[in-house]
């Protein structure tokens, strides 16, 4: 506990001397928070070259914004926010061309409430696939793929909880969403995932 006392203590410390002009705090809070901050950037805007424009955004945020934030909530909070809010902006305008429609990416289901589909789909065996081999080659393409063509509120929910290990409710205040809609977001979002991965396993 007096652990994150100290960070925080630490975090202001830098903000106040960012708002008094002085020249190595924005470097400080970069090397802080500049991993954090690319690589939830990334996750949102599955793009290299628009992450890395969000970072710099989110630290020139910092450069004019830091003096004004108010200490209700950690400095990563709101860093968080700032990200996310500005990754999804920088992913909005390329949406139409990257992104599937949920519904399309959904499993389906027949009138009797069984699973649509070939038996041998349907019968995919996960539990013999370890996480790493899940994870590695064709496995790992199809599920990049499948996280880019997720709507951008899916892949935020998706990326704030399974990335960066945010609660619900975190990710909820985060995005101005209520805990439920975060909940029913992630469980479709990772749904989509699922079935894609399928579709390698079948």
């Amino acid at each position: 506990m007096s652990q994150a006392i100290d960070s925080a203590a630490a975090d202001f410390d830098l903000l106040a001397s960012l708002h008094r002009g002085e020249v190595g705090a924005l470097e400080a809070l970069a090397e802080r928070y500049g991993s954090k901050i690319y690589r939830l950037a990334f996750g949102v805007t599955r793009n290299q070259a628009d992450a890395e424009e969000v970072l710099q955004d989110v630290l020139l945020t910092l450069a004019r914004k830091g003096g004004s934030f108010e200490k209700r909530s950690a400095l990563g909070s709101w860093i968080y926010r700032i990200t996310t809010n500005a990754a999804l902006n920088k992913r909005r305008g390329k949406r139409l061309e990257l992104e599937t429609p949920l519904e399309e990416l959904l499993p389906t289901f027949k009138a009797d409430g069984h699973r649509a589909g070939d038996r041998a789909f349907i019968l995919a065996d996960w539990s013999q696939n370890p996480e790493e081999e899940l994870l590695s080659g064709e496995r790992r393409r199809v599920l990049e793929r499948a996280i880019d063509g997720l709507p951008e509120h899916y892949r935020a929910v998706l990326v704030l909880r399974d990335v960066e290990g945010l609660s619900n409710e975190n990710v909820a205040e985060l995005l101005g969403e209520s805990v439920p809609s975060v909940k029913s977001r992630l469980h479709r979002a990772r749904m989509v995932l699922r079935e894609q991965l399928t579709l390698v396993l079948a």
